[in-house]
């Protein structure tokens, strides 16, 4: 199956072994994966500011590198959700409504790809150590991904799950929300790092990097010994 790559920004950006796990991962399942260098960005950040004018000018350009029937595939929940549910509304009065209708029905965050799509659900993965997953707001509430990345994590052979308390509450981060509120931000992923903690995992596992760039900044900042993965990071552990 021949799938397209798209890599969000902060993950080219500040975290690319994400985007290369994806790539081993998905090789692994028996993809050929394509990536066009001139993609950009999805759109959701000027969006989220009120920028629509602009921001409708980027999902036009991904619209454009993303053409053609092949599915396309993110490390990302929040991207994915947003081209699921908001490309629609800002181009609810534009003749372009079925092109955005046929794109958001051809974009998946990796998990649900792996075993909705390809129905995959063992990697061969190895990684021996004690875990808990965060469910992002993008993933349960905009891509209603809920088992799929447990299901994957069950498999990885030596890993222990354990579920935090609240697990489906906001770690806070919320794209420009973490700047604008900065203490109500610090305060939710400081609960959630306490939730995690309890737990006694060694590492918290997420879809969204977004998510976990801004608990592992509280991390950092509270001395905790937690440490975060993505999920393909793990998912990509002795899948050679």
């Amino acid at each position: 199956m021949n799938v397209q790559i798209f890599i969000p920004c902060f993950i080219d950006q500040l975290y690319p072994t994400v985007a290369f796990n994806m790539i081993k991962v998905l090789e692994k399942a028996g993809c050929s994966v394509k990536y066009n260098p001139n993609q950009t960005c999805c759109g959701q950040p000027a969006f989220n500011a009120g920028f629509w004018g602009e921001a409708k000018d980027v999902c036009d350009k991904f619209m454009k590198d993303f053409a053609g029937t092949d599915y396309i595939v993110a490390p990302s929940a929040s991207c994915i959700g947003f081209v699921k549910n908001y490309y629609q509304k800002i181009y609810e009065n534009s003749a372009r409504k079925d092109s955005v209708n046929r794109i958001s029905n051809r974009v998946y965050e990796l998990s649900d790809f792996l075993v909705n799509v390809l129905k995959v659900e063992d990697l061969g993965a190895t990684f021996n150590a004690k875990v808990t997953y965060h469910d992002s707001c993008a993933a349960l509430r905009e891509c209603k991904i809920k088992e799929e990345p447990r299901t994957l994590l069950r498999n990885v052979k030596g890993l222990e799950l354990i579920e935090m308390n609240d697990v489906e509450t906001c770690c806070g981060f919320g794209g420009t929300f973490a700047v604008k509120f900065e203490p109500i931000s610090v305060a939710m992923a400081d609960q959630k790092i306490i939730n995690a903690t309890a737990t006694e995992a060694e590492y918290i596992v997420s879809t969204d990097m977004s998510c976990l760039m801004h608990i592992d900044g509280c991390i950092e900042h509270k001395k905790s010994n937690l440490k975060i993965l993505h999920l393909v990071d793990v998912l990509a552990m002795g899948a050679e």
